[in-house]
C-alpha cells in the first residue's frame, strides 16, 4: 500500500507548515491565549485565506473537496504548532454534521461563513452524568408548533464562548439512556435562553458550560432525523477522534524533537546528558512509540471511509487506544528528560504534554476505547 502523499497533498503540507512557522511560534501562542475566546482571529483569517477552513467541504458547497488524508495533514500541523484556533470544533465536527446530514438550506446558511472564517461552531454534547456515552442525553427538545423548545445543560463545550452557532444534542423522546430519540439541532449562540459560563482548560484552550432554558428554534434547526440521529453523531464523533489522533501525532513529533534538542545541549558532569546511553535508549523508545501512533493514525484515517459502521468504529477505537498509550509514554518521558524545567509554564514541552493529556480524554479515554474494541466497536 502506498502511503506517500501525492503532489497536491505535499503542497498542502508545505503550505500549512510554512504558515504556522511564520505565525505560530511559542511566544505568539502565549499572546493569542490572552485574546477574546483564547485564540487569534487574525490567524483564523489566514487559515481561511489559504482555503484550509473549506478543505473538507464539497466544491458544490463552496469548499475544496478534500478527504480524510487532507484533514490528517492539517491536524498534524496544528498539533506541532500547538494551535489554539477552533479547527476541530468548527471544521471537523461542526462541518461534519453539515456535510453528512445538512439540508441544502442549512449548508447555504452556514458553510460559506465557515469557509471565509466569519463563523465558528461548537458541539454541545457532554452532560453532567453522560461520561463518554453519546446516547446518554437528558437535554430535551419538545415540539412547539413546527419548531422545537430546548431545555438542558451542556458542559465543557470547546469554543462555546466564541461560537456563533451551537450544535446541540437533545432528546425528542424516550428515556435518558435510550439509543433512539436523540436529535441534533442548530442553535444560534445568542438565542434567548442561552447562558454561558466560560473558562480556560488545562491545555490553554477555552470551553464553556452552557444552559439552555426554553430556547425556541424553528423546524429547520434539526440536522437529520430528530428522532434517530445517534448513528450520525457516532459518525461525526469518529471523524473527530481521527482528527485528534492526527493532532496527537504532530504533538508527539514536536515533543520528541524538542526533547532530543534539549538533551543534546543540557550538560551534567561536564558533558551533554544526551551522551548517556540510558537516555539515548529512552529517546529511541519515544521514537518507536511515536511511529506506532503515526501508523495507527493513518489506519484510522483510512477507516473513516469504511462503509460498515461497526468496522469503522472498531478500527478508530483501536487507533485511539494505541494513540492514548503512545502519547502518555512520549509525554511523560519528555517531561522526565527535561527535568524540573519541564513542569514550568515557560517551557514549551509542558504545554505539549497538557494538550496530549487532554486529547487522551476527549471523546473517550484509552480504557473506554479498549472496552469498545473488546466489544467489537461498541456500536449499539
Amino acid at each position: 500500500m502506498d502511503f506517500d502523499l501525492n503532489e497536491e497533498q505535499r503542497l498542502l503540507k508545505d503550505s500549512i507548515d510554512g504558515l504556522l512557522t511564520d505565525a505560530y511560534d511559542f511566544e505568539s501562542r502565549k499572546k493569542y491565549m490572552k485574546e477574546k475566546g483564547g485564540w487569534s482571529q487574525a490567524v483564523w483569517g489566514k487559515l481561511a485565506e489559504q482555503g484550509l477552513l473549506g478543505l473538507p467541504f464539497a466544491e458544490a458547497d463552496g469548499g475544496f473537496g478534500g478527504g480524510g488524508v487532507e484533514t490528517m495533514i492539517v491536524m498534524e500541523a496544528l498539533g506541532k504548532a500547538l494551535v489554539l484556533e477552533p479547527y476541530l470544533a468548527t471544521v471537523v465536527i461542526g462541518g461534519g454534521f453539515l456535510r453528512h446530514a445538512g439540508t441544502d438550506a442549512q449548508k447555504a446558511a452556514h458553510v460559506p461563513g465557515i469557509v471565509d472564517g466569519s463563523k465558528t461552531l461548537a458541539f454541545a454534547q457532554l452532560e453532567k452524568n453522560s461520561r463518554y456515552d453519546l446516547f446518554d442525553v437528558a437535554t430535551t427538545a419538545k415540539k412547539k408548533g413546527d419548531g422545537w423548545v430546548i431545555d438542558g445543560e451542556k458542559f465543557v463545550v470547546l469554543n462555546g464562548e466564541n461560537a456563533d452557532t451551537l450544535i446541540v444534542t437533545a432528546r425528542t423522546k424516550g428515556g435518558r439512556r435510550d439509543t433512539t430519540g436523540v436529535g441534533v439541532f442548530l442553535v444560534p449562540a445568542n438565542a434567548k435562553g442561552v447562558t454561558k459560563k466560560s473558562y480556560p482548560t488545562q491545555d490553554g484552550l477555552h470551553a464553556a458550560d452552557i444552559t439552555l432554558t426554553g430556547v425556541e428554534v424553528g423546524a429547520d434547526a434539526a440536522i437529520g432525523n430528530p428522532d434517530d440521529s445517534l448513528a450520525l453523531i457516532e459518525r461525526v464523533v469518529d471523524e473527530g477522534r481521527v482528527a485528534l489522533c492526527a493532532e496527537a501525532v504532530g504533538l508527539m513529533d514536536e515533543s520528541l524533537k524538542t526533547t532530543v534538542e534539549y538533551i543534546k545541549t543540557r550538560k551534567q558532569f561536564g558533558v551533554a546528558i544526551g551522551s548517556f546511553q540510558s537516555l539515548q535508549h529512552r529517546a529511541s523508545d519515544m521514537f518507536v512509540a511515536a511511529e506506532q501512533a503515526r501508523s495507527m493514525s493513518m489506519f484510522a484515517t483510512m477507516a473513516g471511509d469504511f462503509a460498515d459502521a461497526r468496522e469503522r468504529s472498531n478500527a478508530i477505537a483501536a487507533a485511539k487506544v494505541q494513540i492514548g498509550k503512545s502519547l502518555k509514554f512520549v509525554g511523560q518521558q519528555a517531561i522526565q528528560l527535561h527535568g524540573g524545567i519541564g513542569m514550568t509554564m515557560e517551557a514549551k514541552i509542558g504545554h505539549y504534554f497538557k494538550r496530549l493529556t487532554m486529547i487522551e480524554n476527549t471523546f473517550g479515554d484509552t480504557d473506554y476505547h479498549q472496552r469498545r474494541v473488546a466489544d467489537g466497536g461498541g456500536l449499539i
